[in-house]
This record gives structure tokens, C-alpha cells and sequence, in this order.
């Protein structure tokens, strides 16, 4: 008889939840900030790469606030309608951010483009220097600590938003190349040039960024390498004679798996219900944050088809 064992490690989502919000403040905070001093810069400079600046920045104040509301919901705890947890709400917030950036990205090359045709000049090249340099000194500050919050947590959602604020970095020294080369130089059209520059820059960023979300909402597998160590530290019980049916999938910063095995089919529910225990504990020490549900099933019993009769344990396949 097969007898499902639910197996469920308690996550530290308090802590997580603390921490994710306050990065997502943070991220607030510098954005808004930012968004004031480079709305100053644009109109004083006229710069397209300015422009460009200022657009990115609004649309991260708009995206940290999408984050914020993700991270809050991811952290919400299961219920009666959502039993695997709120953990893809941070993939959802994800995608919205990567929508927002491709279309500042798709806006920014248009006025480029414009401004490059019309052979327009910028002004007050050293106030939008200025603003640049103090803009990158609050990015680092935050990358800093949205590094050590992503550490802690793993959270896509702070994830994708330190993409925005890495990219950040580049197209504030962009804006100051811009300016230099249009002003002191006096190099026409590079402006609009380093304008579609950073507009190119973004869209990669956005099209990187998507791909953690989607992959998080299409459920896909572990990484191998992953994978190969759960299936190592569960064959180290001797008891266990066969692994199959290995499905692996994350959300948020949770992980999920679920496995069927083989053990003596002699043994009683409650003799088999303790070889569940011992590979829950062995698995536990690896993987302290996984949900596993095991399936025990006796000796030779394959009653999938496909790859979820596929053994993976080596011996098992050595055994055949």
C-alpha cells in the first residue's frame, strides 16, 4: 500500500518578509529621490541621455513600488486557496517591472532618434554631471544592501529590481560621457547616440530579467547540478532501493519536490513511514527550506509511463 508523506520545512518567512520590504523601501526612497534631482537635470541640460536617465529612474520608483507589493504578498502564508503559498506573486511583480522597462526603452530610442534628426545640443553639461555622480553614489549604496538582502533571501522580486539599479550605474556614466563629448568636446549627435546606447542596454536588461520569472511561472526543473545532489544525499540511505518520478520546481523563495521511491516490499506502513523519516532528516541538513512530498512505493511497482517511470537513482539504473 502507498501511502503519500507530506514533508514540510519551516522557512524563516518572517525574517524574509523584514527584509524584502525593507530593500524594496530602500529602493523607494533612492528612486524618488533620484527621479526629483534628474527632473532638475533634464530641463536644465535638454539632454536626451538625461532624459533617458530620468525616464529609467521614474519607471524604477514605479517598479520598487510593484516590488514592494509582490514581496508583500509572496510572504503572505498558505491558505485555503493557495496551498503551495503567494510565492509566484514576486515572478508576477517581476514581469510588470521588465514591461515597464522595455517601454522606457522603446520611448527612449524614439526620442533619440528625434533629437539625433532635428541636431539638437545639450546645456549645463556640469549640473547634470553633478546629478549623475551623486545619482550613482545612492545606487551603490543600495546595490549594496539589496546584495545582502538577495543573499538572505533569494527573492526574484529584489532580484529583478537590482537589475534595474545595476543598470543604473552604466547609463549615469553614459549621461556623463554625453554631456562631456556633446559639450566639451563638442561631438554633435553624441547625445542622442549614447541615448539609444542606453535605450539598447535596457531592453537586454528587460529581456535577462524576464527570463528568472518565467521560468518561475512555467514551474521549471532545478538545475541539474541541483537536482544531482538531492538525488546524492537521499541514495545514502541504505533502504532506499529506487527513485522516480523526481519533480522539482521553485516559487518565490520557496522550493518544492516531489519523489516516489522504492523500499522492501515486505515492510509495514509504519516501518516504511520511519525510511521516509530518516531521508526527510538526511535531506533536511542539505536542503533546510524545500517542501518535499516522498510517495513510497514497494520494490519493482512502475505505474507511470514516460519519464516519471525513469529511475535516477545510479544503483537502480546499474541494478537494470
Amino acid at each position: 500500500m502507498s501511502v503519500p508523506i507530506s514533508i514540510q520545512a519551516e522557512a524563516p518567512l518572517e525574517a524574509h518578509r523584514r527584509l524584502n520590504s525593507s530593500a524594496a523601501i530602500a529602493s523607494i526612497a533612492v528612486a524618488a529621490g533620484l527621479v526629483a534631482v534628474k527632473g532638475w537635470a533634464a530641463w536644465s541640460t535638454g539632454s536626451t541621455a538625461m532624459l533617458g536617465s530620468l525616464a529609467d529612474t521614474g519607471l524604477d520608483l514605479i517598479a520598487s513600488l510593484v516590488t514592494l507589493a509582490g514581496v508583500w504578498v509572496a510572504a503572505q502564508p498558505d491558505d485555503a486557496k493557495h496551498r503551495f503559498g503567494h510565492g509566484k506573486a514576486e515572478a508576477l511583480a517581476a514581469m510588470v517591472q521588465v514591461t515597464l522597462i522595455s517601454i522606457s526603452a522603446l520611448m527612449l530610442a524614439a526620442r533619440a532618434i528625434e533629437q539625433y534628426l532635428a541636431g539638437g545640443r545639450t546645456a549645463a553639461a556640469g549640473e547634470g554631471i553633478v546629478v549623475s555622480l551623486a545619482a550613482m553614489v545612492a545606487t551603490l549604496v543600495l546595490l549594496a544592501w539589496q546584495r545582502h538582502v538577495i543573499r538572505r533571501t533569494g527573492s526574484l522580486a529584489i532580484a529583478t529590481d537590482h537589475v534595474h539599479y545595476q543598470s543604473d550605474l552604466l547609463l549615469n556614466l553614459a549621461v556623463i560621457a554625453a554631456l562631456a563629448l556633446d559639450q566639451y568636446a563638442g561631438i554633435a549627435g553624441s547625445d542622442p547616440l549614447f541615448g539609444l546606447a542606453i535605450a539598447a542596454w535596457l531592453g537586454w536588461g528587460a529581456w535577462g530579467a524576464s527570463q528568472r520569472a518565467i521560468d518561475q511561472l512555467m514551474d521549471k526543473e532545478w538545475p541539474q547540478e541541483k537536482k544531482d545532489r538531492f538525488i546524492e544525499v537521499a541514495s545514502r540511505h541504505p533502504e532506499l532501493l529506487g527513485m522516480h518520478d523526481l519533480r522539482t520546481r521553485t516559487s518565490g523563495n520557496r522550493d518544492f519536490v516531489q519523489f516516489h521511491v522504492w523500499v522492501d516490499p515486505n515492510m509495514t506502513i509504519s516501518a516504511a513511514h520511519k525510511v521516509m523519516d530518516e531521508i526527510e532528516a538526511r535531506l533536511r541538513r542539505e536542503f533546510p527550506d524545500v517542501e518535499m512530498l516522498i510517495h513510497p512505493d514497494p520494490e519493482g511497482l512502475i505505474d507511470e509511463e514516460g519519464m516519471a517511470a525513469e529511475q535516477v537513482l545510479p544503483q537502480a539504473e546499474e541494478a537494470e
